[in-house]
């Protein structure tokens, strides 16, 4: 029987729960501290205990994993080294993971949403350039952190000290940091699926974060919030969000462009799951400041369904679903190359 495996954290329960309900065996890696938790869920029929989620890259590890396929999401990128995925990693894994560097690498990023033509905040080379309120922000797909704000380059430098003192930045990341624009909006993350089975995009769920402590500020006096250089952009939940209809076509354009400019760069392109993160301006335009690459966390909200995919299916349609049903329909096609690399 084949198997459907991920890594324990981040959406390993809806990927999970939907493959048994699909009719897959489930297989998931666990570091130890997290082994009882998982435990608890009697979907998961095998939890394969590890020191480290970088240890799927070994030999006896990626043993067990034989007849499986892995789902990468968030804690793949930022706890397993690019090189290993896609060099040591001999695990079939579910969508492109090639694409996974052109999430963590931020000029790559760039680069791909520029071509996919979607509207990206300006790009600050230099601390020296800087003019206007940027966000400054580390590689990655560790949830926000290390993100902070400045306004020029002495805040730039006073809050970078600050935070690697803090420990929240380590002094060898410095040369890492992108630095952006900081674009005034609401912020939007909407959740697609590429099909290459049907060469179909699907709108599967939108959410925005709630994150540590931004969003709290406007709960303290603004006499406190003047000390506050350096607020953490953390992400600890989400929120459901429902779109304007009139805004629909745009969200669909942008998705579709997004497919074609990732098979001019990315071999096969996006396979799968894939987020377009950023924010509608005063003007009501979409400013994408992020992508990822794979299934991101927002779509926890929707294990149940969304108001979207009730478009679509006459029954409750996960992330996590509509991805063993994919998995599920190569199988039947005998296409799995299309959806694997």
């Amino acid at each position: 029987m084949m198997k459907i495996s991920t890594l324990g954290s981040h959406c390993a329960l809806q990927l999970l729960k939907s493959a048994k309900d699909e009719g897959f065996h489930t297989l998931l890696l666990s570091d130890r501290k997290r082994k009882g938790f998982y435990g608890r869920f009697k979907f998961i029929d095998e939890i394969i205990v590890v020191d480290k989620f970088e240890d799927i890259a070994r030999e006896e590890i990626q043993d067990k994993f034989k007849d499986s396929i892995l789902i990468p999401h968030g804690t793949l990128i930022a706890q397993v080294p690019l090189d290993k995925v896609e060099r040591d990693l001999k695990i079939p894994i579910f969508g492109n993971k090639y694409l996974l560097r052109w999430e963590a690498d931020r000029t790559l990023k760039e680069k791909l949403l520029l071509e996919a033509k979607l509207k990206v905040p300006k790009r600050f080379s230099s601390p020296d350039e800087i003019d206007s309120l940027v966000i400054v922000k580390l590689p990655g797909a560790e949830g926000g952190r290390g993100y902070f704000l400045a306004y020029n380059k002495e805040s730039f430098e006073r809050n970078l000290k600050n935070l690697i003192k803090r420990g929240i930045i380590k002094k060898e990341e410095e040369d890492k940091l992108y630095i952006q624009e900081y674009v005034l909006g609401t912020p939007v993350f909407l959740h697609y699926f590429y099909s290459p089975l049907k060469d179909e995009l699907e709108l599967i769920s939108i959410d925005r974060r709630y994150e540590t402590i931004v969003d709290s500020i406007g709960r303290i006096p603004a006499t406190y919030q003047k000390n506050l250089d350096y607020p953490s952009y953390l992400v600890i939940g989400n929120f459901p969000l429902v779109l304007r209809e009139s805004l629909l076509p745009e969200v669909y354009s942008m998705g579709e462009e997004f497919v074609k400019a990732s098979k001019r760069l990315v071999g096969k392109g996006a396979i799968g799951p894939f987020c377009l993160e950023g924010v509608y301006n005063e003007k009501g335009e979409f400013i994408c400041f992020e992508f990822s690459g794979r299934i991101v966390a927002g779509t926890n909200l929707f294990i149940d369904g969304s108001p979207y995919t009730w478009l679509n299916y006459d029954e409750p349609m996960s992330m996590g679903k509509r991805i063993a049903r994919e998995i599920r329909r190569a199988i039947e096609l005998k296409e799995l190359d299309k959806i694997l690399t």
